[in-house]
């Protein structure tokens, strides 16, 4: 009973009939074409990236590796990404990596004035501490630290004076 008034209303309405017979169809390679299409977008963003990431990669530029090492980029071929790149992680100490394991192109941080300030003040407490014998080794700077900080922890404020009793 109900397939014969479905049957009806399917030949009444021509266009649910053919929604009936090929909707599923039309859902499918509507589905397919989204597919292709956003597969396509994703390959060509991920090909402008590398390229971008390709023109950028200059000897001198500091980099950081997929090991999550940091170094400075000596030699690379942007054409040819099968060749090996050369990356010195210190001075003198000059590595071979595959050009793919160039993870990214690091930024210089850029320091407000107070933090230079604080940084060379720092630098130069630890010089004079170096030449006076103070420090000899990291862990000498360490324990220094550590001890100026305690220090500065537990050191009381003053006590404020104060008389409970009545002045005469």
């Amino acid at each position: 009973m109900f397939s014969a008034s479905t049957q009806q209303s399917a030949q009444a309405d021509p266009v649910m009939s053919f929604f009936a017979q090929y909707g599923m169809i039309i859902i499918l390679v509507a589905l397919i074409i989204f597919m292709f299409w956003s597969s396509r977008r994703r390959a060509q963003r991920n090909k402008a990236e590398q390229e971008a990431k390709a023109r950028a990669m200059v000897p001198g530029v500091k980099v950081l590796l997929q090991g999550g090492l940091y170094g400075v980029l000596t030699e690379f071929d942007g054409e040819d990404l099968s060749k090996s790149a050369k990356v010195e992680l210190a001075p003198g100490v000059e590595i071979e990596v595959h050009s793919q394991a160039i993870l990214r192109i690091v930024e210089d941080e850029t320091l407000t004035e107070d933090e230079f300030i604080e940084a060379e003040v720092e630098k130069a407490e630890y010089e004079s501490d170096v030449e006076a014998g103070v420090v000899t080794s990291m862990s000498d700077d360490i324990e220094r630290r550590h001890h100026d900080a305690a220090a500065a922890a537990e050191t009381p404020a003053a006590p404020a004076e104060t008389d409970d009793k009545p002045k005469a």
